[in-house]
């Protein structure tokens, strides 16, 4: 066996064995989600597999390294909402928004952390190649 003891009891390899070098490899990978229709999580999820990790270690490093860019997007944007551009009942909206967005965030994480429990990503795999497809005969 290749890692020896970084394996689990189900086969997968653990996450903190994971080197920097792959890890740099897997942010590379993600940077694919600048395709429109591309998604982040399921990119990185999937480079993660590819690496040797079990579904549930794939899926915790995908959320792990969303957060950096979601909280830079946010303090970039931070400056707009409470200046100027954010008069005229924005800001209101803009908070309420952002309320419901991290309880989302919030649900969506532990669903799926759950779901990685007992399941993979083969269904996910499944719709994006036949909703690929789909798009593609669609625009031809």
């Amino acid at each position: 066996m290749r890692y020896g003891k970084a394996r689990k009891s189900d086969g997968g390899r653990r996450l903190d064995t994971v080197t920097l070098g792959e890890a740099g490899a897997i942010g590379i990978a993600q940077s694919s989600a600048l395709i429109a229709g591309i998604s982040r999580d399921g990119v990185v999820m999937t480079a993660g597999l590819v690496r040797g990790l079990d579904h549930m270690d794939a899926a915790r490093f995908s959320f792990l390294l969303a957060t950096p860019p979601i909280l830079a997007a946010g303090l970039l944007k931070f400056g707009d909402l409470t200046g100027p551009l954010g008069n005229g009942g924005v800001r209101g909206a803009a908070l309420i928004a952002a309320l419901f967005a991290a309880v989302t965030a919030v649900i969506t994480v532990h669903y799926l952390t759950r779901f990685f429990k007992t399941r993979n990503l083969t269904p996910f795999g499944i719709y994006c190649v036949l909703f690929g497809a789909a798009m593609v005969i669609y625009n031809a």
